[in-house]
């Protein structure tokens, strides 16, 4: 599983950041980004899931493997 930001719709909320710390970071401006070229460690799964599921401007996406959308 990849997780992947859209710079340019996130606002900076970092719900995802208070949720999975361990796979968000934000930059200078506060926009959050995907740790590790997004990718995410099996037993972080439902924590993406969760970041995902909490973003209030749906910037977060799963991606499979293969780099699709999920």
């Amino acid at each position: 599983m990849r997780i992947k930001v859209d710079p340019e719709i996130c606002q900076g909320h970092n719900r995802c950041c208070a949720l999975a710390p361990e796979l968000f970071d934000t930059d200078d401006y506060g926009a959050a980004y995907a740790l590790n070229d997004g990718a995410v460690p099996e037993e972080l799964a439902e924590k993406a899931r969760l970041a995902v599921d909490n973003c209030p401007e749906f910037a977060i996406s799963i991606l499979d493997e293969s780099g699709g959308d999920d």
